[in-house]
């Protein structure tokens, strides 16, 4: 079974592949093909990955065939699984998404907000052009999304690629496992009730052993152990009796991100893009594979340690010995995806796909992020609730995204910033007008995306 990364030179990939060799007794992957425009960020990911293989091998375990390449159909030709993970722009373009809004008193998060904006702007049109080289080159495959904006990115796919797509993230399941650690269970004996969108959802239960634990934990002393108990506060979190995505942070205390941010001088784009700039340097000179690794692992350590420290002005707590164990879920999540698919394995999954009735207040084909049982025969959504207070704030996000969605299709600026307009972040025309002008100033060939409008 071949599977390609679309985005192989993207800082995560060894992360992906260590994942991958880790569980393949179960997947059965033959080949897994390193896809990306940029050949030196390609030939740094296969050196960080030939020392994975050295220490896998000396361990005596097995490893898989994997190749890089810049050649899309090649990469396609006969893949059964997509995993989609670019950044169109690099953390470069991160860093404006960020700067621009925060300019003008607007949280500028990289897919809450202005930033997701303008992510999904690069993003969903390279994005489109992947689907139809899917539909030429291996129109059985599936795609797995982990390109960010997840949520939008999977419903600008799911027109052209049918029910063959699903998007993942890992927030969802890093909450599930801190309710897990907290209670001392197994999380592979929870079914969790969530709802909402991607970066706006609710654990609204837990169920073990035929009842809900999760009142038990918000009243215990324990809650304070769940990573967005502490970010929200346990007297708060206990209140509303669910926890929030940690991702709520933003929309709930936004002005309290911006002045974080602020106070700590550099955004995390600006971090971001240091730290990979200092990590390409430092592949460049490693003299081995052993030493490519060695450097790689030291830079995903310091990511993993330092996430949404500056916005959240808080460190985190959570950190674990295993430094590719700590860099959260994504990886796990799209190889759970591929393990269900491929191996028709029911599992019950957190994931990105069309809504299909699950929450009732939504149309059938916005794609929302809820359980779903995953399995050969496709991505089937569990019945999910989002309690009153909450579901405006879904509908509003939804109605932006749609919006967004729009402008693309139209190459219509005004429609641009109508979305723009309408997210809960932005505080009114004036704001959407001045950051999109900005955007188009920075980003020129945002300027053929829509149109050429002014």
């Amino acid at each position: 079974m071949k599977l390609v990364l679309i985005g192989g030179g993207g800082s995560r990939t060894p992360v992906l592949y260590r994942g991958l060799i880790d569980r393949n007794g179960a997947l059965g992957a033959t080949e897994l093909v390193l896809y990306d425009t940029d050949p030196a960020a390609l030939r740094r990911a296969e050196l960080v990955l030939d020392g994975i293989d050295e220490t896998v091998t000396e361990a005596g375990g097995p490893i898989v065939a994997h190749r890089a390449t810049t050649d899309l159909d090649d990469a396609l030709e006969g893949a059964a699984f997509a995993l989609s993970a670019i950044r169109v722009g690099g953390f470069e373009a991160r860093r404006h998404d960020e700067a621009i809004p925060l300019a003008h008193g607007v949280c500028g998060q990289e897919t809450v907000g202005p930033g997701g904006f303008a992510l999904a702007l690069r993003n969903i049109p390279a994005l489109t052009a992947l689907a139809e080289a899917v539909t030429r080159r291996c129109p059985d495959a599936w795609v797995v999304n982990l390109t960010n904006p997840a949520g939008m990115v999977t419903q600008a796919l799911a027109p052209l690629l049918g029910d063959r797509v699903v998007g993942v993230c890992d927030s969802p399941l890093a909450l599930g496992r801190g309710v897990a650690d907290a209670l001392g269970l197994d999380p592979n004996g929870l079914h969790l009730s969530y709802a909402g969108l991607n970066h706006l959802g609710w654990l609204t239960a837990a169920w073990h052993d035929g009842r809900d634990v999760l009142p038990e934990l918000l009243a215990s002393p324990e809650a304070k152990q769940v990573e967005e108990v502490r970010l929200f506060g346990a007297d708060e979190v206990r209140e509303s009796g669910r926890i929030p995505n940690e991702y709520l942070y933003f929309y709930e205390r936004a002005e309290e991100a911006i002045a974080n941010v602020r106070r700590g001088g550099v955004s995390r784009g600006e971090f971001l893009l240091a730290e990979q700039r200092a990590l390409a340097a430092r592949l460049d000179a490693a003299r081995s594979p052993a030493e490519a690794l060695a450097v790689y692992s030291t830079s995903l350590r310091m990511r993993n340690d330092t996430y949404m420290s500056v916005e959240a002005d808080r460190a985190r707590e959570d950190a674990q010995e295993d430094v590719f164990a700590s860099t959260g879920g994504y990886h796990e999540m799209a190889l759970s995806v591929v393990e269900a698919i491929a191996r028709d394995r029911p599992t019950v999954l957190i994931v990105n796909t069309r809504n299909r009735g699950a929450l009732d207040f939504l149309a059938d084909d916005d794609v929302v992020e809820v359980p779903a049982v995953v399995r050969g025969a496709g991505v089937f959504p569990i019945a999910a609730t989002v309690l009153p207070g909450d579901r405006a704030l879904v509908e509003r996000v939804k109605t932006y995204e749609r919006m967004t969605l729009d402008a693309l299709e139209r190459r219509s600026a005004r429609i641009a910033r109508a979305a723009l307009a309408s997210h809960p972040l932005v505080p009114d025309d004036d704001a959407a007008r001045a950051i999109l002008g900005d955007y188009r100033a920075r980003f020129p060939d945002l300027d053929a995306r829509l149109g050429g409008q002014r």
